[in-house]
């Protein structure tokens, strides 16, 4: 890989990871809801997911990823309900001290992982980025193991920093609302955007 094509992917992938869409979304209503500490379990979870469809395209098989767009139907649903659960567990949960997040137990911490690796694994325009624009960057059948460790160090530092922008932004949105009620209109709001994304990555 040459200097420009890394810093060309890069920029790609800053715009993939920065176009508002279902793992942005889940994203921020997590840290609207808990905080930003419980968002990066998320954010792990959305990482990986693009990790798993590096590795195929990488290693040639662009053709197994594109059937799993095909054949997702499953894991779509499997992820949108989900969602929908996740953000029900968002709207009815007790309103708890902003200067705590909700949830950092491991139990939760593996559901929202799930959750973010769900987002991922159904999503179509992932698959068609790295199995179908990510070849017009590079030429997959030549890279040299450094250079595999190069884009996927590129992939975790570009979209990890992205979320954790956005996470991070609601968080500090989320200090703006001191009381009770309003903190459990917050949790209603975000539950009912968890809820909203769930029902699109079910149904589209």
């Amino acid at each position: 890989m040459t200097v420009e094509s890394t810093l060309a992917f890069a920029l790609a992938m800053l715009v993939l990871a920065a176009t508002p869409g279902p793992g942005v979304f889940a994203s921020l209503a997590q840290a609207l809801s808990s905080g930003f500490r419980s968002s990066i379990n998320v954010i792990a979870g959305i990482v990986i997911g693009d990790l798993l469809f590096l590795i195929l395209a990488i290693f040639g098989l662009s053709a197994v990823a594109y059937a799993l767009g095909e054949l997702f139907f499953i894991v779509k649903i499997i992820g949108g309900a989900y969602l929908i659960w996740l953000g029900y567990k968002m709207w009815t949960a007790e309103p708890a001290p902003l200067n705590s997040d909700l949830g950092v137990g491991k139990k939760n911490g593996w559901q929202r992982f799930l959750g973010g690796l769900f987002i991922t694994l159904s999503n179509p325009k992932v698959i068609l980025f790295y199995c179908g624009f990510l070849p017009t960057f590079m030429d997959l059948r030549s890279l040299a193991v450094v250079d595999i460790v190069i884009v996927g160090a590129v992939v975790v530092t570009v979209l990890s920093s992205v979320m954790m922008v956005y996470s991070y932004s609601a968080a500090r949105a989320r200090q703006l609302f001191g009381s009770r009620r309003a903190t459990r209109n917050l949790n209603r709001g975000a539950g009912t955007v968890l809820i909203g994304t769930g029902v699109v990555i079910a149904t589209r």
